[in-house]
């Protein structure tokens, strides 16, 4: 079955299918269908992996950073020269498979009623997929299907992720400019958090809330990956953070999951919410972070749900520490790079003996 995030992308290619397939009956008198469906995926493939950043994203980069009154102009150019790419791409796979009876130079050419057609299905798809952006896709889905109009009981991983230094940045460098190194820092997080999973789901100040359902964020220990992912970017990308900001972004990250209530919240404007001591305590866990000097925490509530640690990384127990506002104790660790017991067999057969009721039968005795 595909993840939720998946078939949301299948449903946009489909009906990029379904507009060349309108296209070809308005127009074409619904001669040659399979053409329009080509035709359809072709320019609808093509324009969302521009706009997604497969293709040319050093291009979308930069043009996201031109003042709005050039960028306008300047995106419409670029998804023009897209469509354009799509239509060749097309006619190429149509005039191939002998789904037209036009000639290569015919199937390639994009028309101006081709173009206008192209464009306008393209603004709705661009608009669907920014709104997708806007509030989140896992959250956008669930506005979709209604399924928190009444509040639901269930379990979430939380990872929240501060940026450090940002007030003295904003200091130094004037608000307008911290602005836009936060908003880079966030950018910066999208790519990891999708490839696991995960749904940014709020943005306080200079901390992003990243969730997951519990069991997809146990699975392959993707919450734990995500983290490490996030760094693993801001480091491979460090002169570019040198050169655009001064600095390259450090992050502060806790984990913690939990029962939480989740509501869809609001009248005039609508937000998804999440009620519960789980969100508090994944709070006051990150607030650790700076006394406790790690810069990585996770509950060891988490930590025993989810056996084995990736490859490549392990944990060192911190200790138990009161929480403001809460009246136990909670056991955290710090997530480290370096293999885990796990991953060196002789110090696991050691451990494993240690603790045989044979040895520990001995150690009695004695």
């Amino acid at each position: 079955m595909l993840p939720q995030h998946r078939w949301f992308w299948v449903v946009i290619l489909l009906a990029c299918g379904a507009a060349g397939l309108l296209y070809n009956m308005l127009f074409a008198g619904g001669a040659t269908p399979l053409a329009g469906l080509a035709y359809g995926l072709a320019v609808g493939g093509t324009v969302l992996a521009f706009d997604r950043g497969m293709i040319l994203a050093g291009l979308q980069s930069r043009m996201r950073r031109l003042p709005a009154w050039f960028y306008v102009p300047a995106a419409e150019l670029a998804y023009v020269l897209m469509i354009a790419l799509g239509i060749a791409g097309g006619g190429v796979v149509v005039w191939a498979l002998g789904l037209t009876q036009d000639s290569l130079a015919e199937a390639v050419r994009i028309t101006p009623r081709v173009l206008a057609y192209s464009l306008a299905v393209s603004a709705l798809l661009v608009f669907v997929i920014r709104m997708r952006d806007l509030i989140g896709g896992e959250v956008f889905v669930n506005f979709l299907v209604g399924r928190y109009h009444r509040p639901v009981r269930e379990e979430r991983i939380f990872l929240f992720l501060d940026v450090v230094g940002s007030t003295a940045f904003a200091e130094a460098h004037g608000d307008l400019k911290a602005q836009a190194y936060l908003g880079a820092i966030f950018a910066a997080l999208s790519e990891p958090v999708r490839r696991n999973l995960g749904s940014t789901d709020d943005y306080i100040g200079d901390m992003a809330m990243i969730t997951w359902p519990m069991a997809r964020g146990l699975k392959k220990g993707r919450c734990v990956t995500c983290v490490f992912d996030v760094l693993d970017r801001l480091e491979a990308e460090s002169e570019l953070w040198r050169s655009r900001f001064g600095t390259v972004p450090r992050l502060r990250a806790a984990l913690h999951g939990g029962s939480v209530v989740t509501a869809e919240v609001g009248v005039d404007r609508h937000k998804i919410a999440y009620f519960g001591d789980t969100v508090n305590v994944t709070a006051r866990i990150e607030a650790l972070c700076r006394p406790l000097d790690a810069g990585i925490l996770i509950s060891d509530d988490l930590l025993a749900r989810l056996g084995p640690l990736p490859a490549g990384i392990r944990s060192r127990a911190l200790g138990a520490h009161a929480l403001r506002g809460r009246g136990q104790p909670l056991s955290v660790s710090t997530l480290e790079r370096g293999p885990s017991i796990a991953d060196k067999p002789e110090v696991a057969a050691s451990i494993a003996m240690d603790a045989s009721p044979s040895r520990t039968a001995a150690g009695v005795a004695r």
